[in-house]
């Protein structure tokens, strides 16, 4: 059945939809929507989005990126989140322009959306390419990354998985 010719569908005014897209402009307070609260753009965000200072500013355009540059999961995750980069940006797209899609998007956010138009615009970009999430389980060398992305990168994400791991239970059998 077509949505446009249900009794129960109702188009959104073109008032309200230009309403809503000024509302997601830069510097607009945030906005509560229910139980969800967009995120408040300060100068700061917009600061790195075009000169960032640390990995996780330049990158972050592709999800859950480790904020401290020191240890062994960032040692792990670094080549991961450069090939995803590779793979993700296109040729002729600065970063930065990712990173302002992004931040007006999705409020630098992996569950957030804050305009859907930018969102689904940096989405099909970067070919949907992304880090969810990664965590240590059970033990601090159980490492589990959650990607997406084509067959390479799930397969980097699961063969630093493996490593980290082997790696993890050698260096505790040797202190044991």
């Amino acid at each position: 059945m077509n949505l446009r010719k249900s009794k129960f569908y109702s188009p959104t005014p073109f008032k309200e939809r230009a309403l809503d897209f000024l509302k997601s402009l830069p510097f607009w307070r945030s906005r509560k929507k229910g139980m969800i609260t967009t995120m408040k753009i300060r100068l700061k965000d917009i600061r790195a989005v075009f000169f960032p200072l640390s990995f996780h500013e330049k990158y972050s355009y592709l999800g859950y990126i480790p904020w401290n540059e020191e240890g062994g999961i960032f040692k792990a995750i670094e080549p991961l989140v450069i090939f995803m980069d590779h793979k993700a940006k296109p040729k002729l797209c600065p970063r930065w322009f990712l990173r302002f899609l992004h931040l007006f998007g999705s409020d630098n956010s992996i569950a957030r959306v804050r305009n859907f138009t930018l969102h689904n615009f940096k989405k099909k970009l970067t070919k949907g390419i992304m880090i969810w999430d990664y965590k240590t389980k059970w033990v601090y060398y159980d490492l589990r990354i959650s990607v997406s992305g084509d067959d390479q990168i799930n397969n980097m994400a699961e063969d630093i998985e493996e490593g980290f791991y082997k790696r993890g239970e050698r260096e505790e059998k040797k202190s044991k």
